[in-house]
């Protein structure tokens, strides 16, 4: 878990630390570029957002519709545009300071082969039409290249696909590189598994048989156990049973408002159960966490197609699920080298205010 070595780093700022002649103490130093980094932001975000991209291609040809689609930063390939925004850097992909290298160059390498390469070349030789629609685009759009009315295909009354204004408008068309993003999507799913099985597997199932023996040689783990009490299993098992009853009879209850059945539920929270191990490993060895959006979106579309607001029900379930799952595991991970109580963290991440936050939130 690189990320929680770098709030492991933070617990240094407390200690008492004698300011060496003619230097700083690390609160110090991390007070002035905490500064220093809050009041550059005020520039790019507000008195100058044009340095988020700096497109020099836009600016030498600013009349040629091919230099825009080469080096615009936002709609383009952005070919010579750069940034001068932290949070244009690390917004997507994480912070590069808390990711390995070998992680950032697999995404370098990556992200040449597709958005200078497939892209470029699927787009240019007119591909399934490709020209008709932007090169980067996450909008969908008719066959005349105008952006999709998803209204002329849904009927308000009952929330449900319009099969006969489907027929009489136009088919979904996405840009290339959305094209490729799906694609790719799914890709990386099936790569994740067969990864952390080939190569993760022989210690995935060393600490299986360790947990059953309850022989571990992790340091933390023996300093953990020595001090404090563990967190007892049917804590866990109580709080799966209350929320997943809970998403049961939501779905079957408010006349079945949401569409989705309860089946829907169990296979959403099976999808997610059956991820959360591949995903964390990657998530705690590259800092790169993988959604489950697409193949949610997938599963129930090819299912129980024509419902909406069943798959997106479901999309939260199953998504929204696994994602939270390793952030727990996340500070979880982060109390076991803090030598924070696992009982005092279980309440802290199950308490009155994180559900008051996730209504809000809702």
């Amino acid at each position: 878990w690189v990320i929680v070595y770098l709030n492991c780093n933070c617990r240094a700022l407390h200690d008492d630390e004698v300011r060496p002649k003619g230097g700083l103490t690390r609160l110090q130093f991390f007070l002035m570029v905490f500064i220093s980094s809050l009041a550059y932001y005020i520039v790019p975000n507000y008195l100058f957002p044009s340095i988020t991209a700096l497109s020099f291609v836009c600016w030498i040809w600013k009349d040629s519709v091919t230099a825009q689609i080469i080096g615009a930063g936002r709609d383009g390939l952005g070919v010579g545009s750069f940034a001068l925004d932290w949070s244009t850097v690390a917004s997507f992909l994480q912070s590069p300071l808390a990711t390995p290298a070998f992680a950032i160059i697999n995404m370098m390498l990556g992200f040449v082969i597709v958005v200078y390469i497939l892209t470029p070349v699927a787009y240019w030789t007119n591909s399934y039409e490709a020209r008709r629609f932007p090169i980067i685009s996450s909008h969908v759009f008719t066959d005349d290249g105008e952006k999709y009315d998803v209204s002329r295909i849904l009927n308000f009354t009952t929330y449900e696909f319009n099969q006969r204004g489907y027929d009489g408008y136009s088919k979904i068309n996405l840009s290339v590189f959305f094209a490729y993003s799906y694609g790719l999507s799914f890709a990386t799913l099936a790569a994740t598994v067969s990864h952390v099985v080939f190569f993760h597997g022989s210690t995935i199932w060393q600490q299986t048989k360790s947990t059953f023996r309850d022989k571990f040689s992790d340091v933390h783990y023996r300093i953990m156990k020595k001090n404090y009490e563990a967190v007892p299993q049917w804590w866990f098992y109580m709080l799966s049973s209350i929320v997943i009853g809970l998403a049961v009879l939501i779905s079957l209850g408010f006349g079945k408002q949401f569409q989705l059945p309860y089946w829907g539920v169990l296979l959403a929270i099976g999808l997610a159960l059956f991820f959360t191990l591949p995903v964390g490993v990657i998530m705690a060895t590259t800092n790169q966490q993988l959604g489950l959006n697409i193949i949610a979106e997938l599963i129930i579309g090819y299912i129980y197609p024509g419902k909406p607001l069943a798959n997106v029900v479901f999309k939260t379930y199953g998504y929204i699920s696994a994602a939270q799952a390793v952030m727990f595991l996340q500070d979880f991970k982060l109390g076991h080298y803090m030598k924070v109580p696992p009982k005092s963290m279980f309440v802290v991440q199950v308490n009155f205010l994180n559900g008051f936050d996730t209504f809000i939130s809702i």
